[in-house]
Formats: structure tokens, sequence, C-alpha cells
């Protein structure tokens, strides 16, 4: 509690916004003071494994007799955007699940949007986990939010490319908080290729990298959603024909299903868990007064600590949101790589870290290449929770979800009904940008 009291006395001016002793700014301070004592109590993204947190459950958006209707309140619409699935369900090429943990409301959220924005051969997958006592609202917003920058980005690139090019201010803005670009191991990531100035991996690399930024500074200023101590990691693929963008924000994971010389589907991890003890993680954080290090009772998960409060020991280096960390080394400053797709790629599996903390690449692959691609993604999952409870019978099961994108589309898909989309087994779109 006196850590709590500490961090609102330092920090609490920066949130509300106007000068210390009005009535407004004693009932936003104490709103805030609220916020960290059950940011202190949540304990998910504090002091627990597996700080990602993960997104709400997707609530039903039918009646028992099959309507469709609008929740009270809810900022959901009576219709779907074509092509983009947010939900349990599978499609020709995709298949994704989510399933609630044991840690409270459940914080990870998921998207797969085919023909992305009317772009003909284009989809853009995600999963992003929540943490914080408003994870779950960062983690959906973020799935509805950051797809359209992206594409308004990626269109703005276009309309530009003929006219004055601004690289070069894309690069500057993004160098001085910590090397954003690219800090994949590439020994761990033996198929990435450079990036070609001439070729879509620049344009996207670019409308990533001001998507992201874009992305917080709205959450920052966001009227609804409290982000001081909330916030959400966000793995995301763009794949345009053979071509496969992945931008990487926290610990979640993206890995592809390859074959080897001898045809033996193996595993290739596309991404790296950005976490607060990789060398170049810590030293920048470190650089910006930012604390690193774990908890005697967890001396394996290292954390982020304000410089002058053991708060909030947030698991990951990178992540949007969290503003309580962004003076002190927490960026939201994109990982980004390239794949250049052939034919001996199979799939590619984004999770979050509910499942990396509990099955390794190999098994993820083995579970997806031997399940029917209608249910890949859910035997994912509750291989995870299966793990969880044999591994770790007295922690509480992690948040979990999937996303199973397949390089062929599946010949024995014949449903009428879920054809070209996702049925949802449960939810509602809670949406305010999409239209």
């Amino acid at each position: 509690m006196t850590q709590a009291v500490e961090v609102l006395n330092r920090y609490g001016t920066d949130m509300v916004g106007e000068p210390r002793g009005s009535d407004s700014e004693c009932l936003a301070g104490f709103e805030c003071f609220l916020n960290i004592v059950r940011a202190l109590g949540m304990g998910s993204c504090i002091s627990e494994v597996g700080a990602g947190g993960s997104s709400p459950p997707l609530l039903s958006d039918s009646n028992t007799d099959g309507k469709r209707r609008r929740l009270r309140g809810s900022s959901s619409f009576d219709f779907r955007v074509p092509g983009r699935m947010f939900s349990n369900g599978s499609s020709e090429v995709a298949s994704m699940f989510c399933k609630q943990g044991r840690k409270g409301i459940n914080q990870d959220a998921m998207l797969v949007w085919e023909n992305f924005c009317s772009k003909e051969d284009t989809i853009f997958c995600g999963v992003f986990d929540g943490h914080g006592p408003y994870g779950h609202k960062v983690a959906r917003k973020v799935r509805d939010s950051f797809p359209l920058k992206l594409n308004a980005q990626w269109d703005l690139h276009h309309k530009n490319r003929d006219g004055v090019s601004d690289h070069s201010s894309a690069n500057g803005s993004y160098k001085s908080e910590g090397n954003g670009f690219r800090l994949v191991d590439e020994k761990t990531c033996p198929t990435y290729h450079e990036f070609d100035e001439t070729d879509i991996t620049l344009t996207l690399k670019e409308s990533y990298l001001k998507a992201c930024k874009l992305m917080d500074k709205e959450l920052k200023m966001h009227p609804d959603i409290d982000c001081f101590c909330s916030g959400t990691t966000a793995v995301t693929l763009v794949k345009q024909g053979l071509d496969l963008i992945i931008g990487n924000i926290g610990d979640s994971r993206a890995i592809l299903a390859t074959r080897d010389q001898d045809d033996s589907l193996i595993a290739v991890q596309l991404t790296v868990d950005l976490k607060p003890n990789l060398p170049r993680e810590e030293e920048r954080i470190r650089l910006r007064r930012g604390r690193v290090f774990s908890l005697q009772n967890e001396p394996e998960v290292s954390r982020v600590w304000l410089p002058n409060s053991d708060f909030p020991g947030l698991a990951m280096a990178r992540a949007f949101g969290d503003f309580c960390l962004k003076d002190f080394g927490l960026i939201s400053v994109p990982d980004i790589s390239y794949h250049h797709l052939t034919e001996k790629d199979e799939f590619v599996v984004l999770a979050t870290d509910g499942i990396w903390d509990v099955l390794s690449n190999e098994e993820v692959v083995d579970i997806v290449a031997s399940a029917p691609r209608s249910t890949a993604a859910r035997a994912l999952v509750e291989s995870a929770v299966q793990s969880w409870r044999t591994k770790y019978p007295f922690c509480k099961v992690d948040d979990c979800a999937a996303v199973c994108l397949f390089f062929d589309p599946d010949t024995d898909f014949e449903s009428n009904d879920t054809k070209g989309k996702l049925v949802p087994e449960a939810s509602v779109d809670q949406s305010k940008d999409l239209s």
C-alpha cells in the first residue's frame, strides 16, 4: 500500500493532467490510487508467471433461438466486416481458439482478417495478451484499432511512393526509442531475409512502425480505458502472396511449420520473446532508469520496476499501454521480421504465452499437424490447458489463445454456413473503430 501511495504522489499529476489541489484533482487522484491498488492486487502481470495476461471471453451475440442481438451498453454492431474473424472457429485457411484460464477475466484477444481491408491475397492475423486491471479492454482495443491504423499507413505510403519519401522520419523516430527495427537473433530464426527496399517488405515495415506509435498514442489519450497500469502484447502478421511480415511487441510468439531436407516437419521460431532480461532490452531499460530483477519466489521471471518503487513488476520489455513505465525503458516499438514462403512451408501459429509456458515449439507443430484443420487451434489450446494441470498443478492456468494460418486452402472445408468465415462460438465485437 505504501508503494501505491508513493507511485500516486510521484506520478499522479501525469495521469490527471491538471495541478494538484482542486476537488477534481483529488477525485481523479483517488481513482488513480484505486487503480494502482487494484493492479497490485491483480498479480498476473505484476507478480505471477505469465504476466502477459489474456483477453475476455467472447460474449454471446445470439439468443437461444439463434437470432442475432445487440448487448445493451456495448459498442457492437449488427453486421460483420467481410473476412474479419475474431472468435472461436475455422475457415478454409485459418483456425482460431481462445479459452479463459483461472486467473480471472479472460484478457486474450485474437483476429484473422482475410482479404485484409479489401487487399487481394492479403491476410492479417494477430493475438493480443492483456495484463493489468483493464488489460482485457486494452487487448480488444488494439485488436480492433491497430489493423486499421496499419492499413491506413500502408495506403498512405503507396500514395506518397511517387512523391516525397518519408522513410528517414520513420526510421529516425524509432531508432531513438531503442533500435526497434529488428532485434531477432538470426541464428534462432535462420529463415529470415534481409529487407529489400524495392519490395513490399520495407513498405510494411515502416507502416508497422508508424501504426504502433499511433496506436500507443491513442491508448494514452483514450477517455474510457485507463492504460496507466494496464497494457497488452501484440504479435501480428501480414501475409501478402508469398511474403510474411511479422511484428512483435511483448512475449507472445509466432512459429513456422516447415519441411527440412528429409521432408520432416520442423518448427522455426519467427519471433523473440521480448523479456526484460534480454541483454539489449535490459540495457535500454537501465539507461532509462528502470530496474530489472526477479522476485525471490520466482527467480526465473525477470520484471521491470520503477526507479524508486517495487512496482509494477511487468514481465515483458515491450507492450502497448503501461504508461507508468514508458518513461523508464518500456517501449511499444515492434520487433519486425520477414520471411518469404516456399513450397516447404505449411502453416504459422500465433499464440499467447499461456501456450508457450507449457509447450515447446516442436510440440505445438506436432499438435497442429496431427489435428483436423478445423479444430487445430482448439486442439492446441486444450493440450496446453492439460499441460498446465500436469506441470503446474498448484498454479492457476493462464488464458490461452491461438491462431493457426495454413498456406494452402482446406479442400475438405465444405460447410455452407462457415465457408470463408469463422463461426463464433460465443462472441460480440466490442469495436468502436470498424464501420
